[in-house]
């Protein structure tokens, strides 16, 4: 299908093989001055018939269109649920420039990198405050290195009182990571149901002297606040257990509580979500771990530590400090991502405490003003208010329609569809979170979109079925793209 702009120009691209011509190149090399060589044949690849041959001014047209077509946080909304993916201000980029911080090696001696040492522990002394523990480790490198280092972090301290328990307790509407973590940390996994939110009897039920830890998602995947966290973490305690919080959905509490007060033993943080840093496509993260007091000695290092108090040092008295014997040790090669850490820290610092919590009422009045609009035109399964994201399902849609037919359709309103088909509770999900930085006449638009599909699924079920429409591609069939993929271009083919 061809797109015609609003200027006449025509919008579709042809591919690079279209614009290939016999003998373009797109460099000149100067002539040899020593004798030429051959490569060994094993070394070489095999030419690609039909391999595109361009110049360079082809090359980067074409991928400077393309780009413009692309769909990134700062042409539209990302109503993608459990995923923040929220505005980065721009200034914490500039911070993340700053020569002396996006430049330094990782190998720098301490007296040479106290500037980074110093934000760095800035920042983890800042987030124990944010969520209430004791320490806080910036070595993991992601939200899922996160949880490995935390449930390692759980295991260590049962394995230094001879514990053998050898199960982790994960309900319904945990994260979607979470069992895979507790697996790789060689846990079996027991997973237990929910009413939308865990109850202190389901969890009774469960935990005995073979289950180690129990990790809940809170807000949990449903964009529900475990109300009965304080009574469930008091009888985990009580039976010898640790209780492992994912710390996703943090942008619903922060300013507001802590996690750490709820009796939490474990939590990571999504520097790269809840902080500044859109994530997504497989760009850098940042996943700190906050621990209690008792649970200090198992954490990855090394650590930034300093000899002064509080956050106040002497001068120059920044420095790693090696993990002690007791440490489940490196995560990683280095420190973490810091660049991910100094947009993070450059948002604490301009947002304060105050806006920090305005940002999380912002969150939470985004989600609800969503519901409000969509409740009665699509399935709400869970009528308990809302915090961040809001949890609809394709229960009422006429005309056959399906979640993935929405999806689909909001594509040709201009929209990225939201998360589908997860959290795994509802038959049919449709997850939004619309975030704390959108406007009302954003979500309004969006919402108004989404009625509007659901008019059509009632008086043109056939629109959905076929969206999208107006895409350079239309509708694959997704099941044989899985299973038969084309990776590889053929001429004529």
């Amino acid at each position: 299908m061809t797109i015609v702009g609003t200027s006449g120009l025509v919008l579709n691209e042809k591919l690079l093989f279209e614009h290939s011509d016999p003998g373009r190149k797109g460099y000149s090399l100067p002539k040899l001055d020593v004798p030429s060589a051959e490569l060994p044949a094993e070394l070489c690849r095999q030419e690609i018939n039909g391999f595109p041959e361009l110049s360079e001014v082809d090359v980067v047209r074409h991928f400077t269109r393309l780009s413009t077509w692309n769909y990134g946080v700062d042409s539209g909304f990302y109503p993608l649920g459990s995923c923040t993916m929220k505005y980065n201000p721009k200034v914490n980029e500039a911070a993340a420039r700053i020569p002396g911080l996006a430049g330094i090696h990782p190998a720098t001696p301490s007296h040479l990198s106290q500037g980074i040492l110093e934000l760095m522990y800035r920042l983890q002394s800042a987030l124990a405050e944010i969520s209430g523990f004791a320490r806080v480790t910036l070595q993991p490198a992601a939200g899922a290195q996160g949880e490995l280092a935390g449930m390692l972090v759980i295991r260590a301290w049962h394995e230094a009182r001879g514990s053998k328990r050898t199960k982790v307790l994960i309900p319904d509407t945990a994260h979607g990571t979470n069992p895979a973590t507790a697996s790789l940390t060689g846990y079996d996994v027991m997973p237990i149901a929910s009413e939308g939110i865990l109850t202190l009897e389901e969890v009774e039920a469960h935990m005995n002297d073979d289950v180690a830890a129990l990790m809940v998602t809170n807000p949990n995947t449903l964009g529900l606040f475990e109300s009965n966290i304080e009574a469930i973490c008091k009888l985990v305690h009580e039976r010898g257990g640790m209780v492992y919080c994912d710390g996703a959905n943090l942008n619903a509490l922060m300013g507001i509580a802590r996690p750490g007060d709820m009796g939490i033993d474990v939590m990571h943080f999504n520097l790269h979500k809840t902080f500044s840093t859109p994530h997504g496509g497989g760009g850098p993260g940042s996943g700190p771990v906050g621990v209690t007091e008792e649970l200090i000695p198992y954490l990855p290092g090394p650590g930034v530590e300093c000899d002064g108090l509080g956050v106040d040092c002497d001068k120059e008295s920044y420095r790693l400090e090696s993990a002690n014997a007791d440490s489940i040790g490196r995560m990683m090669a280095f420190h973490g991502n810091v660049g991910i850490m100094v947009r993070a820290y450059a948002y604490i610092r301009s947002m304060g405490p105050e806006g920090l919590k305005y940002a999380s009422e912002m969150a939470v009045l985004n989600a609800n003003y969503v519901r409000a609009r969509l409740e009665g035109v699509y399935d709400l399964p869970y009528k308990s208010r809302s915090l961040h994201e809001v949890i609809f399902s394709d229960k009422d849609l006429e005309g056959s329609c399906h979640t993935l037919d929405v999806a689909k359709r909001l594509i040709d309103y201009g929209y990225h569809p939201p998360t589908i088909y997860f959290p795994l509770v509802v038959k049919g999900a449709i997850m939004i979170e619309p975030t704390e930085t959108e406007s009302r006449e954003i979500l309004d638009e969006f919402c108004d979109a989404m009625i509007s599909i659901a008019g059509e699924a009632r008086d043109n079920p056939d629109l959905l079925h076929q969206a999208p429409i107006r895409s350079k591609v239309r509708r694959l069939d997704e099941t044989t793209a899985a299973r038969k993929p084309k990776l590889r271009w053929e001429e004529g083919g």
